[in-house]
C-alpha cells in the first residue's frame, strides 16, 4: 500500500489572494531578512489583514537553516500560539518553518529527532500555508526538511520531515518569483530538473510520481534559459517562462517526494554543508555526472541498474534504443543549459580550490555515502566510486 501527498495548490497570477480566504486567528509569517526587506512579506501581510488574522514575523532563517534557529523560532511560535504558519522564501525558510510547525504541535520531540516513522501530530493546533519566492526546490510542496547541524564542529546536512508535514496551501504566485536575479533563477531552476530526474529514476517511483516529474524536466528544458536571460532585464517581460519555471518546481516537489530522489541529491547535500556550495547549484554541476556513471560499466561484471533513460527521453521527443544512448543524450542536453546559464559545471568552476577539495574529500565522500536519500539511488556507488565521482566533477 502506498500514498501519494500534495497540498492543495494555487497557481497563476493573483494565486497570492486565496490567503484572504484563510480563517483563523493568529498567523506566524517565517521568512528570511533578506526577503522582508524586499518587501515580498508585506503583499501576505496585506492578505493576512484582509482575512482579519494577526500576524507575527519571524525573519530569521538564514540559508542553510540550522538546528539552531529552527529551536529559536520555535519558542517564540510557542509564546505567539499561531493556528497558521505562513512560509515566505525559498527552500531554507519553507523547510525551516515545517521543523517549526512539528516542534510546535510535539513539543516533547527534538528537532534532530524528526522522522517520517514515529508516529507525530499535526492540525491540532496551526495548518500551514507556504508561499515560494523562487521556482526551484519545490518546498511548498513536500514534507521533506533539510537542515543543518552545527554541533559536531563540521557541519552535516540532516534530512529528515514527516508525511503529515506537507503543506496544507501552496500558494505558486509567479509574481513572488519574478524578481529573482539570474544567479538565484538559474541555480532553483537546475534544483527543480534535478527532483524531476531523480523522481523518475528513483527506486521508489510510481504512476502517480512519473507525471509530475516528467513534466516538470520538460517544462525546466523549455523554459529554465529563457528565464534566465528575462531575468537580466529591469523590467519582467517573459512572463510566460516565470509562470513556467515556478509550476516546475512545485510539480517536481510533489513528484520526487511520492518517489524520491536519489545520488546527486547525496553529493549536493555533502557539497553544501561542507563546501557551502547553494544546493540548486551543486545539483546542476553533478547531475551529468551521476547520469553518467549509472550507466557506466560496473566491476565484477555485476548486472547493470534498471534506468528509465530511454522512457525519459522518449517523454522530450527523442528516441534511443539503448539506455546507454539515452543517457548520453540527456547528460549532453544537461551539460548544454548549466553552459546556457552559465552554471558550473566543475567544482574548480564553482570556486573550490585543489587545496580545499584534496582537505575535504574523505568528509565529502563520508557525508554522502551516509546521507538518508542515497538508498532510493538506482545504483549504489561505493565509497571508492563515490571518491572516482567527486574527482571527476572537480575537473582538475
Amino acid at each position: 500500500m502506498w500514498f501519494f501527498r500534495s497540498p492543495t495548490v494555487v497557481f497563476g497570477e493573483d494565486a497570492l489572494l486565496h490567503i484572504r480566504e484563510l480563517r483563523g486567528k493568529r498567523a506566524m509569517v517565517i521568512t528570511d531578512k533578506n526577503i522582508n526587506k524586499a518587501g515580498m512579506v508585506a503583499p501576505v501581510l496585506f492578505q493576512l489583514e484582509h482575512a482579519g488574522i494577526q500576524a507575527q514575523i519571524f525573519d530569521e532563517i538564514e540559508p542553510e537553516p540550522s538546528l539552531e534557529t529552527v529551536e529559536r523560532c520555535t519558542d517564540l511560535a510557542l509564546e505567539f500560539n499561531p493556528d497558521w504558519f505562513v512560509a515566505v522564501g525559498g527552500g531554507s525558510v519553507m523547510d525551516a518553518a515545517k521543523a517549526v510547525w512539528i516542534l510546535y504541535e510535539n513539543p516533547e520531540v527534538d528537532v534532530d529527532e524528526i522522522n517520517p516513522l514515529d508516529p507525530i501530530v499535526l492540525r491540532e493546533k496551526a495548518r500551514m500555508v507556504c508561499v515560494p519566492t523562487t521556482a526551484g526546490t519545490g518546498s511548498e510542496a513536500t514534507w521533506a526538511v533539510v537542515l543543518t547541524d552545527l554541533r559536531m564542529g563540521v557541519p552535516r546536512k540532516l534530512t529528515t520531515g514527516h508525511p503529515l508535514a506537507t503543506p496544507d496551501y501552496a500558494i505558486v504566485d509567479p509574481g513572488m518569483s519574478s524578481g529573482m536575479p539570474p544567479s538565484l533563477t538559474a541555480d532553483t531552476g537546475l534544483d527543480a530538473l534535478t527532483q524531476g530526474i531523480e523522481g523518475f529514476l528513483a527506486t521508489w517511483r510510481n504512476d502517480f510520481s512519473d507525471g509530475p516529474c516528467l513534466t516538470a524536466v520538460k517544462l525546466c528544458f523549455d523554459y529554465l534559459e529563457r528565464a534566465y536571460l528575462e531575468a537580466h532585464r529591469e523590467k519582467a517581460q517573459d512572463i510566460e517562462a516565470r509562470e513556467a519555471m515556478a509550476n516546475a518546481a512545485t510539480l517536481s516537489g510533489i513528484g520526487y517526494v511520492n518517489s524520491m530522489v536519489g545520488l546527486v541529491h547525496s553529493l549536493a547535500h555533502a557539497s553544501g554543508a561542507i563546501l557551502k556550495i547553494p544546493h540548486g547549484r551543486a545539483c546542476g554541476l553533478f547531475l551529468p555526472y551521476v547520469i553518467d556513471f549509472y550507466v557506466s560499466p560496473i566491476e565484477g561484471g555485476a548486472d547493470a541498474p534498471q534506468t528509465r533513460f530511454v522512457e525519459l527521453m522518449n517523454s522530450l521527443g527523442e528516441h534511443y534504443e539503448s539506455e546507454q544512448a539515452a543517457a548520453a543524450r540527456l547528460s549532453e542536453l544537461v551539460r548544454s543549459l548549466l553552459d546556457k546559464v552559465d552554471a558550473p559545471l566543475t567544482l574548480q568552476e564553482a570556486g573550490v580550490s585543489h587545496e580545499d577539495f584534496e582537505q575535504v574529500l574523505s568528509e565529502l565522500v563520508a557525508a554522502a555515502s551516509t546521507d538518508t536519500v542515497l538508498f532510493t539511488s538506482p545504483r549504489q556507488p561505493s565509497e571508492a566510486e563515490l571518491k572516482r565521482l567527486l574527482q571527476s566533477a572537480y575537473g582538475a
